[in-house]
């Protein structure tokens, strides 16, 4: 797994690209209206950042209402064997199902703009936050995750240990994680600076061709003699080991029966220290307000 280091700049750009993907995921939620399709409200979110000068997206903008955002009858892929996995991505992909009064859902896009990337998820309640009482019960208990991930970095704790700390908070908080149900158990994973960035975006079976250059690229050097590790963070012996300097997207997941909620954002680490990249989020200020 190789390390990955942003001059201040790439920093700025990446930083208003995620602000600009969390204010159309915003604009999006507030518009739907009962009776809309997933697949409806992913196309609204892709066609307003590329309005807003968005140039592809590293996965295809997901949407996921009701139970759908909990994951429940989602199949668990097995823990890293990609081959395996290939099988259960479809079920990620945005569907027919309608939005309901009151219903939770979940927003999850990652726009590329001049060869970098955000990966943002937005958790709402259609009428409004206040409209579904779990809603902002799940939002702080979030919140503490954000600062439990900042905390365990910062100890020098590895990938698993992480995963393994949130999946105790979340467990202690009375949820479940819904990282089990994501490809490679996923709680977060490398994500920044594409290769070969500037050439024209194009989705390949729901990700940029990019995308499948920039995660080969990571996995081959994990496979390297005395490597030993993967570019995620999950509860494998393969992700025992410290995350390299670089930007990683962190999406913790819970869910309690029918209600599912997230976040994704990105965190820096460098060889000295780990910082969020911006702490001005929806999430962050949504439990500020309700404090």
């Amino acid at each position: 797994m190789s390390a990955e280091r942003y001059a201040d700049d790439e920093l700025d750009r990446i930083r208003a690209l995620q602000q600009l993907a969390y204010r159309c995921a915003e604009a999006v939620a507030a518009s739907l209206t009962v009776g809309t399709t997933e697949r409806e409200a992913a196309a609204r979110l892709g066609d307003a950042l590329r309005a807003a000068g968005a140039q592809g997206f590293f996965h295809t903008p997901f949407a996921w209402f009701g139970e759908r955002a909990a994951f429940v009858d989602h199949p668990a892929p097995s823990l890293l064997r990609p081959w395996r996995e290939v099988a259960f991505v479809p079920q990620f992909f945005p569907s027919e199902r309608r939005l309901e009064a009151g219903m939770v859902g979940i927003l999850d896009v990652a726009p590329i703009q001049d060869g970098l990337c955000a990966d943002i998820g937005y958790a709402f309640a259609e009428g409004g936050n206040h409209a579904h009482p779990g809603l902002r019960d799940a939002l702080e208990v979030l919140r503490g995750v954000r600062g439990l991930v900042l905390a365990e970095v910062r100890r020098e704790r590895t990938m698993r240990e992480v995963y393994q700390a949130v999946d105790t908070l979340l467990g202690d908080a009375g949820y479940e994680n819904a990282h089990t149900h994501y490809p490679s158990h996923v709680l977060g994973h490398k994500l920044g600076r594409l290769p070969l960035g500037r050439l024209p975006a194009a989705m390949v079976a729901g990700f940029d061709w990019r995308t499948y250059l920039y995660f080969g690229r990571q996995l081959a050097a994990a496979a390297l003699p005395g490597a030993g590790r993967v570019p995620l963070w999950n509860q494998s012996a393969l992700a025992d080991a410290r995350p390299d300097p670089g930007l990683w997207a962190i999406e913790p997941h819970l869910r309690k029966g029918d209600l599912g909620a997230k976040w994704e954002e990105l965190l820096v680490i460098t060889d000295s220290d780990a910082r969020w990249l911006d702490d001005d989020l929806p999430h962050v200020r949504a439990v500020a307000r309700a404090a």
